[in-house]
C-alpha cells in the first residue's frame, strides 16, 4: 500500500505558515520563502537577545552620566567612590534612582564624593 504524509505535511505548513503570520507578501504566504524567512528572523532573534542586554546597559550608563555629571562629579569617579564605599546597586537601579528618585540618587553622589581619594 502506498504511504502519503499528506496529513503531517499539511499540519507542518499550517505550523509555519501560521508563524510567519504579520510578514509581508509572499514571506507569509509561499510555503520555501516562509521557511527561508523563519530561519532568518530565528537568527536575528538570537543575535538580539544579546544584543538588547548590551544596549540595555548603554542606556543606563548614559542615563547615570548625564545624571552625575550635573552634580559636578563624572560617570567614573562615580562608580569608583560607590565601589570604595561598599554600595552594590547595579546600573540599572542606578539610572531608575536618577529619574524618579532624585533625592536618594544626590545622596549616593554624595557618598561617592566622600569616598573619593
Amino acid at each position: 500500500m502506498r504511504v502519503t504524509y499528506s496529513v503531517p505535511r499539511h499540519r507542518r505548513k499550517k505550523k509555519l505558515l501560521k508563524q510567519a503570520k504579520g510578514f509581508r507578501g509572499g514571506r507569509s504566504k509561499l510555503y520555501r520563502t516562509v521557511k527561508e524567512t523563519l530561519v532568518r528572523a530565528g537568527v536575528y532573534a538570537y543575535r538580539d537577545r544579546k544584543c538588547r542586554k548590551r544596549n540595555f546597559r548603554r542606556l543606563w550608563i548614559q542615563r547615570i552620566n548625564a545624571a552625575v555629571r550635573s552634580m559636578d562629579l563624572s560617570y567614573s569617579q562615580f562608580i569608583f567612590g560607590l565601589k570604595r564605599a561598599g554600595v552594590e546597586i547595579n546600573r540599572k537601579w542606578l539610572s531608575e534612582m536618577a529619574i524618579h528618585d532624585p533625592k536618594g540618587f544626590a545622596q549616593l553622589v554624595e557618598t561617592a564624593k566622600a569616598n573619593l581619594p
